[in-house]
C-alpha cells in the first residue's frame, strides 16, 4: 500500500450508498432537481451504460450505476420494490418534500412531527427508490422515545 494514498479518499465517508438505477443519468438528473444534489462523475461503459457516477447530497456521497442483468445490477423497477429507504436530513423538511414531489417523486408519506423529535415524510423517486427525508427539531431522551413508541402513535 502506498503510505500517501489514504484508504478512505478524502470527503468521503466509511458508509456510502450505492444504488442501481434503470437509466441513471436520468437519475442523477432528478436528484440534481429533487435534493439539490452536486454531481461528482459519471463514467460509461462500452455499451453507453453508465458504469460509475457519484453526486452529493449535503455532506454525503451517493453513487449509482445503470440497471444492467449481465452484471447482475437490477433496480427496484425490475425487483417490483425495495426493502431500502434512503434517509436524507435537511433544513427543511416541508420544502424538501415540495421541491422533490415538484420534480417527480410521489409522495408516500406527508411530513409530520414525530415522537422521536424529528419532522418527517417519505417519497418515491420515479427510479423506484424510497427516500425518508426529515428535519430535526428537538431532542428527545431515549427513555422518553421508547415510551412514546409503545403507544402506537408516530406523532406527537
Amino acid at each position: 500500500m502506498n503510505a500517501t494514498v489514504q484508504p478512505i479518499p478524502e470527503g468521503m465517508h466509511s458508509l456510502t450508498p450505492h444504488i442501481v438505477c434503470r437509466d441513471a443519468p436520468a437519475a442523477i438528473d432528478f436528484y440534481l432537481r429533487a435534493f439539490g444534489a452536486r454531481e461528482g462523475d459519471r463514467l460509461a461503459g462500452p455499451d453507453g451504460k453508465l458504469m460509475h457516477g457519484l453526486i452529493w447530497i449535503g455532506n454525503s456521497a451517493l453513487m449509482l450505476v445503470d440497471e444492467n442483468s449481465e452484471w447482475g445490477m437490477q433496480s427496484p423497477l425490475s425487483l417490483k420494490g425495495t426493502p431500502v429507504v434512503l434517509h436524507l436530513y435537511v433544513e427543511d423538511v416541508d420544502a424538501a418534500l415540495a421541491r422533490a414531489v415538484e420534480a417527480g417523486a410521489t409522495l408516500t408519506m406527508a411530513a409530520a412531527d414525530m415522537f422521536w423529535g424529528d419532522r418527517y415524510g417519505q417519497v418515491r423517486d420515479p427510479f423506484g427508490h424510497q427516500w425518508s427525508i426529515a428535519t430535526h427539531l428537538r431532542d428527545v431522551s431515549p427513555a422518553d422515545i421508547e415510551a412514546a413508541s409503545k403507544t402506537g402513535c408516530m406523532g406527537v
